[in-house]
């Protein structure tokens, strides 16, 4: 028979595994010790790391319940995250964090919401020198050191050092199968360092472990394996990815939306139509765009409005980008300096306007961190906009583009795509 603190170190493995549902622990702890502080802050956080509007009214209500409570140290730095990151405030979330971490380096659960709001903000990268404060601080034989790792290694891989998180991630993969972030980082490191015959091994050896339904980020993971099929030219094979593994499994929600649009648009620009798809994921995105905040989300929500030839859905993103752009949110310059440039030169491209698309991509080209999400995933514009290059017959351009991701991935369909197409 499980006990209160059982079920809540359940809830706890499942938010930071992303394996399972911790709310169906969280609600066994709250029926038994309603007044758990940790426990009601952490299904707000379940709630605002959704990045849904609705989600975010009904996570004010519980801090508005919280805020009648007395507070211990860690609850009050939870309180005060949270507060800031139900209104954008995401760095100064992180900051309050980060802060606490350095206090009590095995809340896992500050990690988890730390490390998922710099993600939004594209700095997964800062989530290396956040574990490494932590780790000397665990032992090996303390229970979830894996999933301590496993934060490490994710981060050293958006910090680039793919040796290190290679190594790292595969050992917090042994001590933690089920786990989403090790999986996902040694997915990362073949992507970036042009392994996709490698990717597909580590996929298909593993696929039991993160294809089942308690994996919650499992149509992330497929569309990882549908780069890798990419990177070797079978794009019918991405593609059935896209029909026969994502739709039927995927949420209607933004963070899982993208994946999908993702997938369509670099399957378009390598010259396989994607026809009535984008027909069909449009509507799921306009049910979720009042209320979205993230450039990320947005930027990717006007690409299905542009793909799927709705010029009303375009200029309904765009106007919300741009009234975000135009406040002093914190998250105000990304929209104004990143998102609205972006998307305004997306618009350009599907029109066949590649010189203006251009000029309008080349200038984010240092700041696209900014749009939130990965390295891997922020590559659609980079590779959009050699596409935009070469169709604007601006050869020299286009090759210098095009040498930049040949350093990394010289054997890669994609890349030597871009040649062939670059000399024609």
């Amino acid at each position: 028979m499980l006990d209160v603190s059982d079920h809540f170190r359940n809830a706890i493995r499942a938010f930071t595994l992303n394996y399972g549902d911790p709310s169906t622990d969280l609600e066994r702890v709250l029926e038994d010790d309603p007044k758990k502080n940790m426990a009601v802050l952490l299904k707000a956080w379940l709630l605002v790391l959704s990045n849904d509007a609705s989600s975010f009214e009904k996570a004010k209500q519980i801090l508005a319940d919280v805020a009648t409570r007395t507070l211990s140290y860690q609850d009050n730095a939870h309180y005060r995250a949270l507060e800031l990151a139900i209104n954008n405030q995401w760095p100064s979330a992180v900051s309050v964090l980060d802060r606490f971490l350095m206090e009590d380096p095995h809340d896992l659960i500050g990690h988890q919401c730390a490390l998922r709001l710099d993600g939004y903000q594209g700095r997964f990268h800062r989530e290396a020198g956040r574990a490494a404060r932590a780790l000397p601080f665990w032992s090996k034989e303390d229970p979830d050191y894996g999933i301590m790792l496993s934060f490490y290694g994710f981060g050293l891989e958006e910090l680039g050092d793919f040796s290190r998180a290679e190594d790292i991630s595969r050992e917090a993969a042994e001590l933690e199968p089920y786990g989403y972030w090790p999986h996902h980082a040694v997915s990362h490191v073949l992507e970036m360092t042009g392994r996709p015959a490698d990717g597909l091994k580590w996929m298909d050896s593993r696929e039991a472990l993160w294809n089942g339904s308690k994996c919650n980020n499992r149509v992330h993971i497929w569309w990882h394996k549908a780069l890798f099929f990419l990177e070797l030219g079978n794009l019918e094979e991405a593609l059935l990815i896209y029909d026969e593994e994502i739709l039927p499994v995927m949420r209607p929600v933004a963070t899982q939306l993208c994946n999908p649009t993702a997938l369509l648009w670099r399957l378009e620009i390598l010259g396989l139509k994607a026809g009535r798809r984008w027909q069909d994921l449009l509507p799921l995105w306009q049910e979720q765009l009042a209320g979205m905040s993230s450039p990320f989300n947005e930027i990717h929500a006007a690409m299905a409005a542009l793909r799927a030839n709705d010029h009303f859905a375009y200029q309904s993103v765009l106007n919300n980008i741009k009234s975000k752009a135009n406040t002093d949110n914190e998250l105000a310059p990304a929209y104004r300096e990143v998102a609205q440039p972006i998307v305004e030169a997306m618009n350009k491209f599907v029109n066949e306007d590649f010189k203006e698309a251009l000029e309008g991509l080349l200038p984010v080209q240092g700041s696209l961190w900014r749009m939130g999400g990965s390295i891997a995933q922020r590559d659609i514009i980079e590779l959009t906009t050699a596409v935009a290059a070469i169709r604007a017959g601006e050869k020299n351009i286009a090759l210098s583009l095009i040498n930049e991701r040949l350093s990394s991935k010289p054997d890669s369909f994609i890349n030597a795509k871009l040649i062939e197409n670059a000399a024609a």
